[in-house]
């Protein structure tokens, strides 16, 4: 699979949708959401990670979708599982997640030719208060994130809400993977940092369409790319957490398309 669908490519242009985008990315986004919250009870000591992406190939199928991620450029799996020091990118396999672990599920459907971009974190049983704290601040970060989006703001704005909250709670922002344009194409303009300065970027506008999933490290920022080409685990083996919405800029301000229909983007922790 590569970065085109139905004759749509990425093309270095930001996309201006209409109402019918936003009702075409309403559909995706809501299964991504869907996909997470069907995993989350499978999410226990001793799965298997392959095990997970059966269950979300299974499911995006069953509902008459297409996993995005399943070929895409080489990748051959459905979803991404990062647990612990993994940033991003994890290929589910043989590892079996423990007792303590923390773990992110990252997911893209394509319904109708509409990507639906999406990842949450969840505790594989009882985890440490550290960890713990990690995910509410990277939560935290997103959600300040989000709350930047409005016509006539920056890129830039939403970097600098998040780098600012995330190194205020002593935690750090990866700076080499950023969130970015989406639709009928997987990954598309604009380009959106997680770190930044206010008033900077490109401008917001109504109807541009585009992820924000900061990852945060407990550690140092720094990443390095694993052999496999796809797994990004930390430097310093500290542990990492993200989570990740597609949003759309409206004439007010802001939709997030990947809503849990349930209320579970931000599952409950157990602290040991």
């Amino acid at each position: 699979m590569t970065d085109t669908l139905d004759g749509e490519y990425r093309t270095g242009q930001i996309k201006l949708h209409d109402a019918a985008g936003f009702e075409g990315m309403r559909k995706a986004g809501r299964l991504g959401a869907e996909c997470l919250d069907m995993l989350a009870p499978y999410v226990v000591p001793g799965v298997l990670t392959e095990k997970l992406d059966d269950l979300a190939r299974e499911f995006i199928l069953d509902h008459g979708a297409l996993p995005a991620c399943l070929g895409y450029r080489g990748y051959t799996k459905t979803v991404c599982i990062s647990p612990n020091h993994i940033v991003c990118h994890g290929i589910p396999g043989e590892r079996v997640l423990r007792e303590g672990d923390i773990v992110n599920i990252d997911v893209t459907v394509i319904v109708d030719g509409w990507h639906g971009d999406t990842s949450r974190m969840y505790g594989v049983g009882a985890v440490a208060p550290r960890a713990k704290r990690l995910v509410d601040v990277t939560y935290e970060a997103l959600q300040r994130g989000l709350d930047a989006v409005k016509p006539g703001a920056r890129t830039g704005d939403i970097g600098h809400a998040i780098q600012t909250y995330v190194e205020s709670m002593r935690c750090s922002v990866v700076r080499d993977f950023c969130g970015h344009g989406l639709g009928r194409v997987f990954h598309d303009a604009p380009n959106i940092l997680h770190f930044g300065q206010k008033g900077t970027g490109e401008l917001l506008k109504p109807g541009m369409f585009f992820t924000i999933e900061p990852m945060v490290n407990l550690g140092k920022h720094p990443v390095k790319l694993l052999a496999d080409g796809w797994t990004a685990v930390t430097r310093d083996k500290s542990l990492s957490a993200q989570c990740e919405h597609s949003c759309g800029v409206t004439e007010t301000g802001i939709e997030v398309f990947t809503l849990s229909p349930t209320g579970q983007f931000k599952p409950p922790i157990t602290v040991a």
